[in-house]
């Protein structure tokens, strides 16, 4: 058992590394793929068409931050949990760039980031305490979902917005990695069930977030 001092402190860590995913304080270890891509000519139609497509984007960072926070809380493996962490700071640039293109198309992240944020936690939990390949299991099913969910918003996007896109497509590569090393760490294959309710919850979340 740790010493109570250990766990203090990794409390402290955790609740940190929440409050800072809800409030969008994160900073990007890597620049934004947008950074050197200039601004297009959009309408102000085309702008919040984006700035939505982006807040459903950031409030899926928001939401994976906190599962693989559950994640690597509960995870057996030292593997698993390793993998899990590295995922998370990758995802971290992902929130922080979705965050910037935001602001930079005049829009505001979800108002409800805390509730995305609890509910994907406890999410998270729940799957690193089934076990090993049940919890990279569902990791694996995770990003497999986000990728065609970010393949969807790359249709939608105007030509016209390349720093968008930009950032996009980074995201999808990224999560395309984490979905493979899912796989090559020993997922399981989730039943056809499961994967019904989680793309049935996504689609849920993303229509709110898109207007809230």
């Amino acid at each position: 058992m740790k010493p109570l001092k250990d766990v203090l402190d990794q409390a402290i860590v955790e609740f940190d590394r929440a409050l800072r995913a809800v409030a969008g304080v994160h900073h990007a270890e890597r620049p934004s793929p947008a950074s050197d891509v200039a601004e297009g000519d959009l309408d102000e139609a085309g702008r919040a068409h984006s700035a939505a497509l982006m807040r459903v984007n950031h409030v899926g960072e928001v939401c994976a931050q906190a599962l693989y926070q559950g994640q690597a809380m509960t995870a057996r493996d030292a593997h698993t949990q390793a993998s899990l962490q590295h995922a998370a700071r990758e995802e971290a640039d992902h929130l922080a760039w979705s965050a910037e293109r935001i602001r930079e198309l005049g829009g505001r992240p979800s108002l409800l980031n805390p509730l995305w944020y609890a509910g994907s936690l406890a999410l998270g939990i729940g799957a690193g305490l089934l076990g090993n390949r049940w919890n990279l299991a569902f990791l694996a099913e995770t990003e497999r979902q986000v990728e065609e969910h970010l393949s969807g918003h790359l249709q939608q996007l105007a030509a016209e917005d390349a720093p968008t896109r930009a950032v996009v497509e980074a995201m999808r590569d990224d999560e395309a990695r984490h979905r493979q090393s899912a796989v090559a760490l020993g997922a399981a294959e989730l039943p056809a069930g499961a994967k019904r309710v989680m793309r049935a919850m996504a689609k849920a979340m993303t229509s709110i977030a898109y207007r809230i």
